[in-house]
């Protein structure tokens, strides 16, 4: 079976995946999700307890569950059991927290999950003015965005992490060296369009957040271009697939992300209805397809 791991993050606990390319579907850890949703210190043993307790009475359900072997902390791959993404739901039903409906708002993505309230935030940025006050291309600046977009939904909100964390085999800056890179960052200059460019990139490879980077980036970009060229990126003339293809070759290569973004450059930055665009773009690079 073809699978690549990704790492998702809820309420700071890693919640492992995997994709299959034969069946076209997500797979997901259960051991990971009943350890972000009931805190246990032992989830494995809590999951072997409950899952030898109702494979009985969930007999249809629990024959689902396939074993994957998934890299864990030490580096090491260990088999572990797993769910499609479609009876997840299912499972998590069957186990005993008072987390559980948090925790579907979040996997599901409803307009309650913590997706779709930060999109709602987004929203109400172009109005608020906060942006127009922020010290353009500063760390600080980026927090700020952070803070906004996921306040009161990660405890982590525009607080930089403290752990190393990597997606889809790519390893992004590692946590003991993430606030030395930061300030290098920040003195990186942002005059012209190729400069801009690379201090997004080189933000892009720090990855400063435990979650949420993607978008409170592309916001802290568009505010350095609208203040150093007067231009903004308008999102919904970049597809997908190729952005994301652009953003993973640019830790070695960064040409196709530029000539992306150039492509895409508008002089309309204070159109509401570019900004608007940008949000439900930018949201959407972040889903699964």
């Amino acid at each position: 079976m073809s699978i690549k791991q990704s790492i998702r993050f809820y309420n700071d606990r890693e919640v492992r995946a995997v994709w299959n390319e034969e069946q076209s579907k997500w797979y997901f850890s259960i051991v990971d999700i009943v350890a972000a949703i009931t805190n246990s210190p032992r989830p494995r043993v809590y999951w072997g307890t409950v899952k030898n307790r109702q494979k009985d009475t969930h007999a249809e359900l629990y024959s689902k569950c396939i074993q994957l072997k998934l890299k864990s902390a030490d580096g090491k791959h260990y088999a572990t059991d797993c769910f499609a993404q479609e009876d997840i739901t299912q499972v998590v039903k069957t186990l005993s927290s008072k987390n559980i409906t948090a925790f579907l708002d979040w996997f599901t993505y409803s307009d309650n999950s913590i997706d779709g309230q930060s999109r709602k935030k987004a929203y109400t940025l172009f109005e608020s003015g906060i942006l127009d006050d922020m010290q353009v291309g500063t760390i600080l600046s980026l927090q700020q965005i952070h803070a906004y977009l996921f306040g009161g939904l990660y405890d982590f909100a525009g607080q930089i992490r403290t752990k190393t964390i990597w997606k889809d085999g790519t390893l992004f800056c590692r946590a003991e060296y993430l606030r030395y890179n930061l300030e290098q960052i920040e003195q990186m200059p942002q005059t012209t369009f190729d400069e801009i460019v690379d201090k997004y990139v080189e933000m892009n490879i720090a990855h400063p957040f435990m979650e949420g980077n993607g978008r409170s980036t592309r916001l802290w970009l568009d505010l350095i271009f609208k203040s150093s060229i007067k231009q903004c990126v308008d999102w919904s003339q970049i597809d997908k697939k190729v952005y994301l293809q652009a953003m993973r070759l640019s830790t070695t290569d960064s040409s196709a992300i530029r000539e992306l973004l150039r492509s895409a450059m508008t002089d309309q930055i204070h159109d509401r209805e570019i900004f608007m665009k940008g949000i439900d773009y930018s949201y959407y690079y972040e889903q699964e397809d």
